[in-house]
């Protein structure tokens, strides 16, 4: 076998391949033997059909199964034979299959790029530091009673998070649009569900108020013919509720796996799983950091054939998390231009990543997948079993495993990266990116 490679353009090359005639017939035959022994012709005995018989019924397409099997093994071993780090599945160019004749194709492929990585003291990182305190477990626990308050009828004038039901007719220039009316809207004052400024302007009203507030659509408002526009509209409050919170009692302690009622160890319990959180909210914020200023710094030709891959990764995930509400969305519905962003950012976040585990001979910390497997679990009324649990399912600890390694390689940074701490506070620190 003959092999000649071309650089073709970036990361392509043009591999030219050449197949002995000699072998090319060699595996034919054996082919057309094998089949010989197997194929079923009325008249003959299994295993008695003439080579002659099957070759002139069946020789082009034992032949075609037999190209493809060489042009399959034949491209391995030209990849091997040139060294080449192949990204992606090559695209094969015929250029000759006539019979008794040499085979010769040509594979275009992509290749991994060659990787420098800048120096870690290049690299500013911005780094969040927080604690829990004592405001924060209040808060917290006041948020759990509020998950399970009861909702009264009232007759007080509504408040930051009192549920509303009301009447609305939204207009703009005094007319009427599309969505902008609903009857019976169940509404919950600082919940933030509607547009910017208007819960704020129904606090104060009362059940069997009417009134008109104003408000500016979003210059970014998904509807286009309402972004940036001011609009009114007309308000029914057909009843106010006010939450009315359960005691911390030992019916609400109970709840929450405290079987004493004592409000002294359910407040301990509060406080050390949101530092378990917090912990995971720090580790979360500066391994995106460093990842971040990681790929900042280091522009790198990326494999299409690698892009593509994680956009169609990411475009299956999207339709995954629509759940059953993506019962009539096809992939192709979701364009290209949706996850191509992220899809060469996470491509590129790879690339660099592994040459870094290579670079500097990265292994594994099993102390740490442990403790890491042990955090997790703690969560959990009987830590101990799920440990065991994971430990038993390799997919899950494929997973943590990698998210490790990668805790790995973000400390091999932080320790060279200028660092820049910045105090902040539990809320601040946790709250969902918009």
């Amino acid at each position: 076998m003959q092999v000649s490679v071309e650089n073709v353009s970036g990361l392509e090359r043009r591999l030219k391949i050449s197949v002995p005639a000699t072998q090319v017939e060699q595996a034919v035959s054996k082919k057309i033997n094998q089949t010989a022994r197997t194929i079923k012709i009325d008249g003959f005995r299994p295993g008695k059909v003439p080579l002659n018989i099957v070759k002139q019924r069946y020789g082009a397409s034992i032949r075609a199964e037999a190209l493809d099997d060489i042009i399959r093994d034949s491209y391995v071993a030209a990849v091997e034979q040139s060294q080449l780090k192949v990204a992606g599945y090559p695209n094969i160019e015929p250029i000759s299959f006539a019979e008794g004749k040499d085979v010769e194709f040509a594979a275009v492929v992509e290749v991994y790029p060659e990787v420098t990585v800048a120096d870690f003291a290049s690299l500013t990182v911005e780094r969040p530091s927080s604690e829990v305190t004592d405001a924060d477990v209040t808060k917290m626990i006041e948020n759990l009673r509020r998950q399970r308050a009861k909702w009264e009828d009232s007759s007080e004038a509504a408040a930051e998070q009192d549920r509303l039901v009301i009447d609305f007719e939204g207009s703009v220039a005094g007319e009427t649009f599309e969505g902008g009316t609903a009857k019976d809207f169940s509404i919950t004052i600082g919940a933030n569900r509607m547009i910017p400024g208007f819960e704020e302007q129904l606090v104060g009203t009362k059940t069997g108020d009417e009134t008109t507030i104003t408000v500016t659509f979003p210059a970014d408002y998904q509807a286009a013919n309402l972004a940036g526009k001011e609009a009114q509209f007309k308000i029914a409050v057909k009843k106010v509720t006010k939450a009315v919170l359960p005691e911390l009692d030992a019916q609400f302690l109970e709840a929450f796996g405290v079987k004493d009622g004592n409000v002294e160890q359910f407040q301990s319990d509060v406080r050390k799983n949101m530092e378990r959180e917090l912990r995971n909210g720090v580790r979360a914020k500066v391994k995106g950091a460093v990842f971040e200023a990681l790929v900042a710094a280091n522009q790198i030709d990326l494999p299409k054939a690698l892009v593509a891959d994680e956009i169609g990764r990411q475009r299956q995930q999207a339709i995954q998390q629509f759940g059953g509400k993506a019962a009539n969305i096809k992939a192709e519905m979701l364009p290209d231009e949706l996850f191509a962003e992220n899809s060469r950012r996470s491509v590129a976040l790879g690339l660099l990543v592994s040459d870094i585990i290579v670079k500097n001979e990265l292994k594994l910390d099993a102390e740490r997948v442990r403790s890491f497997v042990e955090e997790i679990a703690q969560s959990y009324e009987q830590p101990a079993e799920v440990v065991q649990w994971y430990y038993s399912n390799k997919q899950q600890m494929a997973q943590i495993e990698s998210a490790v390694l990668e805790d790995q390689v973000v400390d091999l940074i932080l320790a060279k990266a200028q660092i820049t701490d910045k105090a902040v506070s539990y809320e601040e620190l946790l709250r969902p990116q918009q």
